[in-house]
């Protein structure tokens, strides 16, 4: 196999950092060098040649090639095996309703939101319990800070160049979760946005630092996802008023309370649909009274449609908690999922 990248000679492990941090090659911490046979390795696995064409990012015309990819995958901390999974997340990136471009420069601060369905959880040990959005299990860390790596060093989306971000989150670092599918009697969310069964999936989202509810005080499914419904009424008031993908994680906990009174996903969306919504007049209620003028009658959904929502059966078995994870600026940029390793509508073959 013949790599087209530019090769460094380094005297040691100390030397190899301070080459990429001084090169801005990083995302400020410590990578693992990129060496042929590691980047050979994950081309391999996902037997893909490395002049392959993952995409091309519509508005800058910057080629996405896979050999580029496994490089910021190997400096990312993967192993062969998480690679088909980041470059099925990269080429759902670069579909253009994703609007890749838009979410990554945008002074909004967004992250890439990444979630996992199918067998591939399984195979690479991805956890969807205990700490789902945060350093829960090697494969979700890795994959997710992958992701950043790339859009660093392939796209140049660097902290004051292409990111404009104010503030940003630290799902800048990694956010990626893998979804409790053995633990759940809801369709997984690949599914439930048309993959067909034991198809593995990434989903991704340009989203928002998570919203983290609590309600431990109800059993009774309306009362539970009122508390999201209202954290979601909240982000329309505090950041934004237009409607978009939102993810909801519900946790073991508030899960069994739903399941048990048999609502399913779809009963969830169609409820949060209906209540999670505000008119335009509540923006005065918090210092936004300038931009009401005579419109405060309008009511302002935070779905479009029930179909918008994002429902993720994650997190650790006990504690009555949950998030919602809100869109980067609502339905400018739409969430995508895509099959790994799979084409889930190519034409069969003929004779």
């Amino acid at each position: 196999m013949r790599l087209a990248s530019k090769t460094y000679e380094s005297a040691d492990i100390g030397s190899v950092q301070e080459l990429y941090h001084a090169n801005g090659w990083t995302d400020g911490l410590p990578i693992v060098p990129p060496t042929q046979d590691a980047v050979e390795a994950c081309l391999d696995w996902a037997m893909t040649p490395p002049e392959t064409l993952v995409g091309i990012e519509p508005v800058r015309a910057m080629p996405v090639t896979a050999e580029k990819l496994a490089i910021n995958a190997v400096m990312a901390g993967c192993l062969p095996m998480h690679f088909p999974v980041v470059l099925t997340a990269f080429t759902a990136m670069l579909q253009p309703e994703f609007l890749l471009h838009g979410a990554t420069s945008s002074t909004g601060g967004c992250a890439v939101f990444v979630v996992l369905n199918g067998p591939i959880r399984r195979e690479i040990g991805a956890s969807g319990t205990f700490n789902a959005l945060g350093n829960a299990d090697r494969a979700t860390s890795v994959i997710g800070r992958a992701i950043r790596l790339a859009l660093i060093n392939i796209l140049e989306v660097r902290p004051g160049g292409i990111d404009r971000s104010t503030i940003g989150h630290p799902g800048k670092f990694t956010y990626c979760v893998a979804e409790d599918e053995e633990d759940s009697t809801w369709l997984p969310l690949a599914q439930h946005r048309g993959m067909p069964p034991e198809v593995s999936a990434v989903t991704v989202m340009a989203a928002g630092a998570p919203r983290q509810i609590m309600n431990e005080w109800t059993t009774e499914p309306r009362e539970i996802l009122e508390t999201f419904a209202a954290e979601m009424r909240a982000n329309l008031r505090h950041y934004s008023l237009h409607a978009g993908n939102y993810a909801l994680i519900v946790p073991k906990q508030l899960r069994e309370h739903l399941q048990v009174a048999g609502w399913t996903k779809a009963d969830i969306a169609e409820f949060i649909h209906e209540r999670a919504r505000i008119p335009r007049r509540e923006w005065a209620d918090v210092g936004k009274g300038a931009v009401v003028r005579d419109r405060g009658d309008s009511i302002y959904p935070a779905l479009d449609s029930p179909d918008h929502l994002l429902v993720i059966a994650a997190g650790g078995p006990a504690g009555g908690f949950g998030a919602v994870i809100p869109p980067w600026l609502g339905n400018k940029s739409k969430a995508v999922t895509m099959a790994i390793g799979a084409c889930v509508d190519c034409e069969p073959p003929k004779g």
